[in-house]
């Protein structure tokens, strides 16, 4: 029998580790220590194979002030490093692989401007980018679960398939 790899995740907001009750920083944040490079040395030390890292000053304000504490983890842990959170534009996702991210998750950006999503994943492969369906009540919700689309979760799976992810 294979064995499952088991990715932890470190939610950053305001600069520190928390962790935020279903992905809604609004319905509360617990507070995990003030160094998320800290956190993930932990987390590799304890054999993690790769670390998901969530921006949520990036995706609620589409902020980069989190970007010198993403670049200090990639730069701190030798595994893969995944981001999501924010990721709105072309720019976004190239400047979040040059700070050395393997792997980038995409929401609102592939919904919203899915010419932008085709650009990103036609120039860093498929491979390092992940098309993320959020719902809530069977509907497929963006900006950071702020935002209805009145999009089924499964139609929206089919379209992303179908531009290559």
């Amino acid at each position: 029998m294979g064995k499952i790899l088991v990715i932890p995740s470190i939610d950053i907001q305001n600069g520190k580790t928390v962790r935020v009750v279903q992905g809604i920083p609004e319905l509360g944040c617990k507070e995990y220590g003030s160094d998320p490079v800290e956190m993930a040395m932990i987390w590799r030390a304890e054999n993690a194979k790769c670390i998901h890292v969530v921006d949520f000053d990036a995706s609620h304000f589409h902020t980069k002030n989190n970007f010198e504490i993403i670049r200090k983890i990639c730069e701190a842990v030798i595994i893969p490093v995944e981001l999501g959170g924010g990721i709105r534009t072309y720019d976004d996702a190239k400047e979040l692989f040059e700070l050395g991210i393997a792997r980038i998750i995409i929401g609102t950006l592939a919904f919203e401007k899915p010419r932008e999503f085709i650009k990103i994943l036609d120039e860093f492969t498929p491979n390092k980018v992940v098309a993320a369906i959020d719902v809530v009540d069977n509907e497929v919700v963006t900006r950071g679960r702020q935002q209805r689309t009145h999009l089924r979760p499964v139609d929206y799976a089919k379209f992303l398939k179908s531009v290559g992810t």
